[in-house]
């Protein structure tokens, strides 16, 4: 294999190829791991986050188990992701997600969306190494899988907090760390920085660095690990509608070839699976769920001839029908193409 894509090791866990579904809320369901597993070239996948603050309290753990809880052995190894600001409610998680079945407890520092960062949570906690420090050991202590961490470069510009953080955090135990090359305070805008990924990557002793910011083809991820010398590439956004694209940057750093793109016929026949599929598995009515569907759904018709009609159907679509006969005249179009 390419030196690039060698193997790593998350703890005990290997981790081959080291590509890596990014963690996102409202998207990183059962059904699109699975999705993007099956397409091949994906080494470990992450649920969305989960609240430790709500797995407190009986109710609302309740609603978070029937919800959330949809890692499955079809798909390990599987990185459970929390979020939280007390180290006490964070342990205790940690300790039910094992219970449960997690392969790996993934802490989030990333995340900068306010209700999520107001609690003190997410990208928040890079404001303060030491409550971050607390939060990554308390969960450490408390399980016997490993701990990872997603941080961002930091909060903000002014208080780039990613290095001395990374070096805390590996000696409290934590076992591999991404890096999004952006300060909470961009979210998603400008472009990551990948020489935070660098100096991240120089700090840490003994684990592993993975990249995370701009990656959406097999070009940008080899040029990430060889421009940071990273050990793995995660992807987030780019595989929202485009659940082939482990598999197209997995082939890429093998062979230096781009794969074609999939045909429209073949992309609206796996929207449709992945209707049908996140529908028969959601705890959600199915109303809940095409709604909490639809912004995947409209990605997967980037660029198709008369879009505007497929989209305008999967926004007014309450009923997996509906979304059938949203797609059917161009299954029909290509059929007779």
């Amino acid at each position: 294999m390419n030196d690039t894509l060698k193997s790593i090791f998350i703890g005990n866990i290997r981790i081959d190829p080291p590509l890596f579904l990014a963690p996102m809320a409202g998207q990183t369901n059962h059904t699109f791991r699975t999705l993007c597993r099956q397409q091949g070239g994906l080494g470990l996948v992450c649920t969305e986050l989960i609240s430790s603050q709500a797995m407190q309290h009986k109710g609302a753990r309740e609603r978070t188990f029937r919800r959330m809880f949809d890692w499955m052995d079809d798909i390990r190894p599987v990185a459970v992701q929390l979020f939280g600001g007390s180290p006490y409610e964070m342990a205790e998680a940690a300790k039910i997600v094992v219970d449960h079945g997690a392969d790996i407890v993934d802490i989030n520092m990333g995340c900068w969306v306010p209700k999520v960062a107001k609690t003190g949570s997410g990208a928040a906690l890079m404001r303060d190494i030491c409550t971050a420090t607390a939060v990554v050991k308390a969960v450490v202590d408390a399980v016997n899988v490993p701990v990872t961490v997603k941080i961002r470069a930091g909060w903000s510009p002014d208080n780039p907090t990613c290095v001395p953080f990374a070096q805390a955090a590996e000696d409290a135990g934590v076992t591999a760390i991404a890096v999004h090359a952006r300060f909470a305070v961009q979210g998603h805008s400008g472009d990551a920085d990948w020489d935070w990924i660098t100096k991240v990557k120089q700090t840490v002793k003994h684990i592993p660095i993975i990249g995370n910011g701009d990656i959406w083809t097999g070009e940008d991820a080899k040029r990430m690990m060889e421009r940071t010398g990273c050990d793995g590439v995660m992807v987030g956004r780019a595989a929202i509608g485009n659940p082939w694209v482990f598999s197209q940057i997995h082939h890429y750093l093998l062979t230096g070839e781009t794969l074609p793109m999939p045909s429209v016929l073949e992309r609206v026949q796996m929207a449709q699976t992945h209707a049908r599929r996140t529908i028969a598995t959601s705890n959600l009515t199915e109303i809940q769920t095409i709604r909490e569907l639809r912004g995947q759904l409209l990605r997967y018709t980037v660029g198709m001839n008369n879009a505007t009609s497929i989209r305008e159907g999967i926004n007014h679509a309450e009923t997996l029908v509906a979304l059938e006969q949203a797609f059917a005249p161009v299954l029909e179009m290509e059929t007779i193409v």
